[in-house]
């Protein structure tokens, strides 16, 4: 039996139903205008096992990170095997991928700004805010804010049990080196974390060398997307380019992230259908007659997770408890639609998952579970548009407060 790792890897900002919506709203509008730029935009990407010795990775998209010293071109260094997430905001790095670097760290009333994040399996990353220059491709954003994910051998104050769950904090826990959070939000957790909030928003925290506290932290503090602090005109989003896999699965699969909408001549919108999602970040789905008004596309996920076994009629899995598995491979159709109204259908395909995962196989266009917080009051269901929904096409991202093809964002369109 392969030991795998799936992963529902949503910050918390993706499943605010209740609360005030994520989001800084602080930097320019850019219009994409098809020719401007001519920056090198192109980075590839790489479906595949991750680098996990104790666990195959299950269908995990990776990319490769430069990092420099803010102002310098030669102390850099390139981190491989790092998540490409668009369910997230922000770049987090297992601190010794980054330890030559001397990164200065953030702070907070003299103290260390520190950041917890939470994901939805009860796992969570922990360490201090630092700065660095961030290089992807030809495109450079300098001075950004990222998380140095404490080992557990640094000298680092423990997480308060505020930060709780399961520490994903070496490689063979992550599977990966860190990740790239590059939704369509700016900050990873905005206004609700800002100087004034009455909730702290739990993400930050201000750290001694022996003791942390909740602590609020500026819109420039927090972790911020990359790509919108791109020097050159491919600021206002991106596109993940992936293909198409055969429904019994594939080793890995190569493709590409280009950055930019509308700003170059390889990255046009065109006809995409656009998504525009709710004051939460969502939009909703609709499939059999149930609808979920928290839907979002998420390549850090897995799966596709939806909605729970009573509501899609699909049988639970006997191996992988939480995935679907229906006896023969499932050709479906779900609804989404925006909050402009708009509706597009999407055709995909629900496999038996028992199967899937004790192939050999590590990316799979047919994987699914269900998606419902009993956690949560009142509890909900959800639609995550996991990694599946991203193979065989081309997802645009457009970042909040940036405009591409003359409709602003923050939007997604496919």
């Amino acid at each position: 039996m392969i030991r795998r790792k799936m992963v529902l890897a949503i910050l918390p900002c993706a499943l605010l139903v209740f609360a005030a919506a994520c989001g800084g709203g602080s930097s320019s509008s850019s219009s994409g205008g098809g020719g401007g730029s001519t920056t090198q935009n192109t980075l590839a990407v790489s479906v595949n096992s991750g680098i996990s010795t104790q666990f195959a990775y299950t269908n995990g998209v990776f990319v490769s990170v430069t990092v420099c010293q803010p102002g310098s071109t030669s102390n850099c260094t390139t981190v491989p095997n790092v998540l490409l997430d668009t369910g997230s905001t922000g770049l987090r790095l297992l601190s010794g991928t980054v330890s030559g670097l001397g990164l200065a760290t953030v702070t907070s009333g003299g103290q260390t700004l520190t950041n917890c994040v939470q994901y939805l399996d009860n796992s969570y990353d922990w360490g201090p805010v630092a700065t660095a220059d961030i290089q992807l491709a030809g495109e450079r954003a300098s001075s950004v804010p990222i998380q140095i994910i404490a080992e557990p051998n640094d000298v680092f104050p423990a997480a308060p049990s505020s930060c709780g769950g399961t520490a994903i904090n070496t490689t063979d826990l992550f599977g990966a080196n860190g990740v790239l959070g590059v939704s369509f939000y700016q900050q990873d957790c905005g206004s609700a974390c800002a100087p004034g909030t009455s909730s702290n928003g739990g993400s930050y925290y201000s750290c001694s060398t022996t003791a942390c506290s909740l602590t609020t932290a500026s819109l420039s503090q927090q972790l911020q997307n990359p790509v919108g602090l791109f020097s050159s005109g491919d600021n206002n989003g991106l596109i993940l380019t992936l293909p198409s896999i055969a429904s019994s699965g594939a080793i890995s699969a190569s493709g590409s992230l280009k950055f930019g909408v509308d700003t170059q001549s390889d990255n046009a919108l065109g006809s995409a259908f656009v998504l525009l999602p709710n004051a939460y970040g969502n939009f909703s789905t609709t499939f059999k007659s149930v609808t979920s008004n928290v839907g979002f596309l998420d390549s850090g996920s897995s799966a596709l997770f939806f909605l729970t076994n009573a509501t899609t009629g699909l049988p639970g899995c006997t191996t992988y408890t939480g995935f679907y598995c229906p006896s023969t491979t499932q050709s479906l159709t779900a609804t989404n639609t925006g909050s402009n109204g708009a509706t597009s259908t999407v055709s995909f395909g629900v496999g038996n998952a028992d199967s899937l995962l004790l192939s050999n196989n590590d990316v799979f266009s047919d994987l699914a579970g269900t998606g419902d917080d009993t956690t949560n009051n009142p509890p909900f269901t959800y639609f995550d548009w996991g990694l599946p929904f991203f193979l065989g096409r081309s997802v645009f991202v457009v970042l909040e407060d940036k405009t591409a093809n003359s409709v602003s964002g923050p939007y997604w369109a496919y």
